[in-house]
C-alpha cells in the first residue's frame, strides 16, 4: 500500500510540476524579450556602419570610447541603466547636438583630437545600432525637442 501511495505522490507533483512550467513558459512566449545592449556588439556593428571617410580615421577603441562617452550622457539623463527600472517622470528627449557637445567636451578633457563630424557619425550609427535592437522608442515630436 506504500508504495501505490508513493507512486501517487510522485504523479501528483510531477502533474503539478507540468502546470506550472507549461503556464510560465506560455506567458514568457508571450512576451518580447527586452533588449540588451551588448558593448563589443555595438563597437562592431558602428564600426562596420560608419562612413568610409570616418571609419578610415577611427580606430575601434575610438569607436568604443566615443559609445562609453555617449552612454555616460545617458546615464545623466536617465536613460540607460544596469537593469533596474530607473523612475523617471515622463519621456526623456536626447537631442543630437548637446550629445554631441557632450562627447566633444569628454574628448577634449582626455584630448583626444576627435571632430564633431567623426563624433556625430559614430553617434547616427549608434542611434542605428539601437534602432535595431530595439532599445529606443520612436522620434521626439519637433515641439518636445
Amino acid at each position: 500500500m506504500n508504495l501505490l501511495a508513493l507512486a501517487i505522490v510522485i504523479v501528483l507533483v510531477f502533474g503539478i510540476a507540468a502546470v506550472v512550467v507549461g503556464r510560465e513558459a506560455r506567458r514568457l512566449d508571450a512576451v518580447p524579450p527586452r533588449p540588451t545592449f551588448d558593448l563589443d556588439e555595438a563597437v562592431e556593428w558602428v564600426a562596420e556602419h560608419l562612413p568610409f571617410a570616418v571609419s578610415a580615421e577611427l580606430s575601434h577603441d575610438d569607436v568604443r570610447r566615443i559609445i562609453d562617452w555617449n552612454l555616460e550622457y545617458f546615464r545623466t539623463k536617465g536613460v540607460s541603466g544596469n537593469g533596474h527600472t530607473a523612475v523617471v517622470e515622463g519621456p526623456v528627449v536626447v537631442g543630437g547636438a548637446e550629445t554631441v557637445d557632450y562627447v566633444l567636451r569628454r574628448a577634449e578633457a582626455f584630448d583626444s583630437p576627435y571632430s564633431a563630424e567623426q563624433v556625430h557619425a559614430v553617434l547616427e550609427a549608434q542611434m542605428s545600432y539601437l534602432e535595431a535592437i530595439g532599445a529606443v522608442g520612436p522620434e521626439a515630436p519637433p515641439d518636445d525637442l
